[in-house]
């Protein structure tokens, strides 16, 4: 009987996964600013502060915060600084900037936090496929990070992948 060999196993491929590097829906919200405009138009400073006292900050509690206005307002940079003091002590993270701009930047984060050691000289493929949305950036950081330490640099899957790095051989020539 004929036996299989798995070469995709045997050939000591790293597959890295971005995934893991995505912070779960369910621990980012939003702070936005445009509930405390009159008319969706003018933040006016008395009434801000007052319906700042009256606002639920515990529904932020240990939870990563995009701070922004979803309307084409004037906001000043003041009122951004009350939103923040007012955060301090529930959010785990404050963001200037949408949900999506804090997952980018979460994910990145989270990618120049790799310890790179257990990538030295090896051969690495980046997951290309998934059922969660990975930002583009997410890719040019990984690269970014990676490619000084890995021996080979893929993406795709270990079966199927593109090419992206590959070290050169020393060409230090033995006198």
């Amino acid at each position: 009987m004929e036996e299989f060999v798995n070469k995709v196993a045997e050939s000591g491929i790293i597959t890295l996964d971005l995934a893991h590097y995505i912070t779960a829906d369910k621990d980012i919200v939003a702070f936005d600013l445009k509930p405390f405009l009159f008319r969706e138009m003018i933040l006016r400073e008395k009434d801000y502060r007052e319906a700042l006292k009256t606002h639920d900050w515990q529904q932020y509690d240990q939870k990563n915060v995009a701070v922004f206005c979803s309307v084409d307002a004037i906001i000043p940079v003041w009122a951004y600084m009350l939103a923040a003091s007012n955060l301090e002590g529930h959010a785990s993270f404050i963001y200037f900037g949408t949900i999506d701009e804090l997952k980018k930047h979460l994910v990145i984060t989270a990618i120049s936090r790799i310890d790179t050691e257990e990538f030295n000289d090896k051969r690495v493929v980046i997951k290309g496929c998934g059922d969660t949305p990975i930002p583009d950036a997410a890719y040019l950081a990984v690269t970014s990070r990676l490619r000084s330490v890995v021996k080979s640099l893929m993406y795709g899957e270990p079966c199927s992948t593109v090419p992206i790095y590959k070290k050169p051989k020393d060409t230090a020539s033995v006198a």
